[in-house]
């Protein structure tokens, strides 16, 4: 076993890997960029090394940096986590030539297997079946319309050497196919450093299937079950559980079989991840092979007891799998939700900023980024934690994973919480019955709730709490704290509050009030809320949510069902309220400036794309609020823009 490795990544991986290592009593080195100084993966190191500046590029895909700080403090391996460098064929050949040892496979897998093309060949080489579709990657748009008029649309795009989803574009028909090649090539470059695209049939309603496995350099190849990972948005995954549900004995039998027949015919070495699609008809095909940990191994952990990364390490190191094939088990179900800093109602943009307040439930596994407070910088993946719940059986691990989302408090950061236990709740989630488009379906039909108005609620009680306390019988008793009492109000017998969200005033009117409920109203609508105050936070329920709040500063800080809302209270906020945004276009997320497809003085008409951000790995499109006149711009190509900031101007035309 190594003594000392250095840890190539930051967040919760950085700190998931380190857990291990402390078990074991294997010293571990940090690193860091000038973003993540006082971050909480930092904990615990012998040594901390700073890499470079907060954009990736200077710092975690810095691999001259990494393997620098490796020597300099005394380090026998490195550990890449996944994302940044993990699945980088010349970072794992770099690392070995500097005498390090890589723990994962070695060059040559990685850059086969980074290849989708390559891939696809050698695994159809091994007898698995494989998505009909082009051999060959190309950015020739001819030779891309011609491999589509062969396979037959719909298809999607991929970039060859991508992963996780990022580039990927559905195409339907022929009139979609130039701009979704655009999109491709630019995605594909500006994150993997490489625009050629492959075709492939695209299949409807398939479910996304994956399975685990690992490989010792003795010759020994062995699978540790397969994982469900069909829940995702924007082809990436939401939740997986382990293990696959509904699945048929036979299907799961020909699949573990297919995915180990596989690795042995590419001498594989490490963990690794065969990921499948499986059409309606149980017919199964593969996709890819993810050479490195997967954000979803802790299910695999819950199902079978087993420690990954100490597999990982003692592979590395040299020794034997630990286990052979017919020694491992697995009993139960485990279900793990990530958890995102992103917007769900605004296509689940990446919302980066600050975590004021966190509490982990303790009912579950939880892998997170920090605890108590943090940031979430926007150079990086959005996500936070996991939650990883573990049942007797499918039900079971469901309902505590929905309990552990109600018991989390997370303000201070826009999350996809509350969607994720919505998307629990939905029917065909509970039954098992699950495709790659259930949540595009889910979203399609879900009525929104009124959070804000949900929000606006809990801030009355919440700003009320004097009144439970005080005799109010009177209608002329005056002002009490934030109420106002000034007239009386049959409509508001309790009195007025006022709240400001972005351009928008709430009025809430106080009905009843005791110590532990109250009723409010607002406008037609009536709320019954509950609650009580523990150490400056307040938690309760509104209906069948719950919602949790705590102020800072002259704002207070909600998350009602799991949705982030931040209200001012101030009784005089009618008067500072400003309305003149007019046809400014507004970024809501930083990032870079990566297209501006549209020229000043051009005729623009409501929800035309004025500007293209990247943010988080993710292209974000900023549309015009009202049609007019583009008549400025206020940022340039590859600009570095904030979130709120005024990026165009659009001149409309008084009616």
């Amino acid at each position: 076993m190594f003594k000392r490795i250095l840890i190539a990544n930051r967040g919760e991986i950085a700190r998931r890997i380190a857990r291990t290592c402390r078990r074991l009593d294997v010293e571990y080195v940090s690193v860091y960029s000038t973003a993540d100084r006082n971050a909480a993966h930092l904990a615990g190191a012998v040594d901390t090394q700073l890499i470079g500046d907060a954009p990736a590029s200077s710092s975690y895909l810095n691999a001259q940096a990494l393997i620098a700080a490796a020597l300099r403090t005394g380090c026998e391996a490195i550990h890449p986590g996944y994302g940044f460098l993990s699945e980088n064929a010349d970072f794992a050949a770099a690392v070995a030539r500097a005498g390090l040892v890589f723990i994962g496979p070695d060059a040559h897998t990685i850059d086969s297997m980074g290849n989708k093309a390559t891939a696809k060949k050698l695994l159809a080489h091994a007898d698995v079946p494989v998505v009909p579709g082009s051999s060959e990657a190309t950015e020739s748009h001819g030779l891309i319309r011609e491999a589509c008029e062969a396979v037959g649309y719909p298809v999607i795009l991929k970039p060859v050497a991508g992963g996780g989803g990022k580039g990927m574009q559905v195409v339907t028909q022929d009139s979609e196919l130039d701009a979704a090649i655009d999109a491709a090539i630019r995605i594909g470059k500006a994150n993997f450093g490489d625009g050629r695209l492959l075709v492939e049939r695209y299949i409807a309603t398939p479910r996304h299937l994956e399975v685990q496995i690992f490989g010792d350099s003795h010759g020994n190849v062995v699978h540790l079950f397969e994982r469900e990972c069909s829940l995702q948005r924007r082809h990436q995954k939401i939740i997986e559980e382990a293990p696959a549900t509904n699945l048929p004995a036979d299907v799961r039998a020909r699949l573990l079989a297919a995915a180990v027949r596989g690795a042995q015919a590419i001498g594989y070495v490490n963990a690794g991840t065969f990921e499948f699609i499986l059409a309606p008809d149980d017919q199964f095909y593969f996709l890819e092979v993810n050479t490195r940990l997967q954000v979803e191994h802790p299910v695999t952990e819950a199902i079978t007891g087993l420690d990954l990364v100490e597999w990982q390490l003692r592979v590395a190191a040299g020794e034997a799998l630990p286990l052979q094939q017919d020694a491992i088990e697995f009993s139960g179900h485990a279900i793990e939700c990530r958890v995102y800093a992103e917007d769900p109602d605004q296509n689940f943009c990446p919302m980066p900023g600050e975590a004021l307040l966190v509490q982990w439930p303790d009912s579950c596994r939880v892998d997170a980024a920090f605890d108590g407070r943090g940031q979430v910088p926007s150079f990086y993946d959005p996500m936070v934690a996991k939650l990883i719940a573990y049942g007797t059986d499918r039900p079971d691990s469901v309902r505590r994973l929905s309990a552990a989302i109600e018991q989390t408090t997370l303000l201070g950061l826009t999350s996809n919480l509350g969607f994720a236990q919505r998307l629990l709740q939905d029917p065909r989630v509970r039954a098992g019955q699950v495709d790659t488009h259930l949540v595009d379906d889910f979203i399609a039909r879900t009525v929104p709730l009124p959070t804000l108005d949900l929000a606006a609620a809990c801030a009355a009680f919440v700003d009320s709490a004097d009144v439970a306390g005080q005799d109010v019988r009177s209608p002329w008793a005056g002002s009490i704290g934030p109420l106002d009492r000034i007239a009386l109000d049959p409509e508001a017998p309790l009195g007025r509050l006022s709240y400001r969200f972005q351009n928008q005033v709430l009025q809430v009117c106080l009905l009843r009030r005791d110590s532990q409920s109250a009723e409010v109203a607002i406008g037609e609508q009536r709320f019954e809320v509950s609650g009580a105050r523990s150490g400056g936070v307040w938690k309760g329920r509104i209906g069948e949510w719950v919602w949790v709040a705590a102020r800072f500063g002259d704002e207070l800080e909600l998350s009602v069902a799991g949705t982030r809302v931040q209200l001012l209270t101030r009784k005089d906020i009618a008067d500072e309220l400003d309305t003149s945004k007019g046809g400014d276009v507004v970024t809501r997320m930083p990032g870079a400036v990566v297209a501006l497809p549209i020229e000043i003085g051009s005729r623009v008409e409501q929800d035309d794309v004025i500007a293209i951000v990247e943010a988080m790995k993710m292209e974000n499109r900023i549309y015009a609020p009202a049609a007019g006149t583009l008549s400025a711009l206020h940022c340039r190509l590859g600009e570095i823009v904030s979130a709120g900031q005024t990026l165009a101007s659009i001149t409309t035309v008084a009616a």
